[in-house]
């Protein structure tokens, strides 16, 4: 049988958490309903306040509205649920959209795509309601964020989330590394991973569950992690063909009808590679056919001159259906979904 996930004082029934995925995959509806089947429901904090009326023209503000509401929303469904948000480091408004995240009561921030150097000063006195996870690739990542959280704050990690080579959108590695990982090579950085972990329970008399991302797709994969000594696993590619998934229906087909040969690691305007599913759009990219013509100042390391895309304009043309203006961000094993299903059925048949 799965163990509950425990943080602190909060704990979902399931070690299961739902990815997030911006911009606008994973909001509240989503989130809301994976935290009432009993695992972890995550918004995406990217760029959220898309549908606002005021988002071309006050983008931080709307921004940080949006995140409230749907955490609001995501929270209405479950009362004895955990709603979490991922908040990108590299997002220009970091420091203010963790702060929006902690005021609203999110359960969780689950903060990567760069190192969260800042965090845990920045969830300064809501360290009880608000649990914090940094997301790690290596066992050098993961030392260097908890060795800096131990000397600059005396604390450290809440969860901390394992992301792998095959999970979807962002990636903490370069071209080269994707293409050298091995299932038993990464199993072997799982497993220093835990150990590096090990090392901050034993200094902070606590237990620091870990959770693994990056091609999680069925029972089997769950059981694997688990028996490595992760406590729960992160998951967002199943999570998008469900009813209750946030993205328009062409974007969930877009996830039906993908073969493994349509997937592609692609450069991104964040500075890190990402895996899509190649379309239309991404040959106009490699055409050189879709400049930025406003920028909405999202990202701290963009240039608008040098970009080879808006990232904000390619992922809200995806999330509304518009795939051949879309950016469609995937995991490695999107080719192996087959049907739609809603949320209480994925949980069903990941559980044991």
């Amino acid at each position: 049988m799965m163990k509950p996930l425990i943080l602190g004082n909060k704990q979902a029934k399931y070690p299961i958490v739902q990815g997030g995925m911006g911009v606008g995959v994973s909001l509240s509806r989503l989130a809301g309903a994976v935290a009432k089947a009993g695992g972890v429901g995550v918004i995406s904090a990217a760029q959220i306040g898309f549908t606002e009326p005021d988002f071309y023209t006050n983008c931080a503000e709307s921004n940080l509205r949006a995140l409230k509401k749907h955490i609001a929303l995501a929270k209405e469904q479950c009362v004895d649920g955990l709603v979490g948000v991922n908040i990108m480091v590299a997002t220009k408004e970091y420091a203010a959209q963790v702060k929006a995240a902690c005021e609203a009561g999110a359960d969780l921030i689950i903060s990567g795509a760069g190192l969260p150097t800042d965090l845990p000063g920045l969830v300064a006195g809501y360290e009880k309601e608000t649990k914090i996870a940094p997301i790690v690739s290596t066992a050098k990542s993961a030392s260097v964020i908890l060795r800096l959280w131990d000397r600059r704050f005396q604390r450290t990690a809440d969860m901390v989330v394992i992301e792998g080579p095959k999970a979807g959108g962002h990636l903490g590695f370069s071209h080269e590394q994707l293409a050298s990982f091995t299932k038993e090579t990464y199993d072997a950085e799982i497993k220093e991973i835990l150990a590096v972990v090990k090392e901050y329970e034993e200094k902070y008399h606590c237990h620091i569950p870990v959770v693994v991302a990056g091609g999680i797709f069925d029972q089997g994969d769950i059981r694997h992690v688990l028996e490595l000594g992760a406590d729960g696993v992160q998951m967002a590619t199943r999570f998008v063909v469900t009813e209750e998934c946030d993205a328009a229906e062409a974007y969930k087909e877009a996830y039906l009808n993908a073969k493994p040969s349509d997937v592609e690691i692609v450069k991104s305007p964040v500075g890190m590679p990402g895996r899509a599913i190649h379309n239309a759009f991404l040959e106009k990219v490699a055409r050189g056919e879709t400049p930025v013509k406003k920028c909405l100042a999202c990202l701290a390391v963009c240039n608008p001159a040098t970009t080879p895309y808006c990232i904000t304009q390619a992922l809200i043309a995806a999330v509304k259906g518009d795939l051949d203006n879309g950016l469609i961000f995937c995991g490695a094993e999107v080719g192996r979904l087959t049907e739609m299903t809603t949320v209480p059925k994925l949980m069903a048949e990941l559980c044991f």
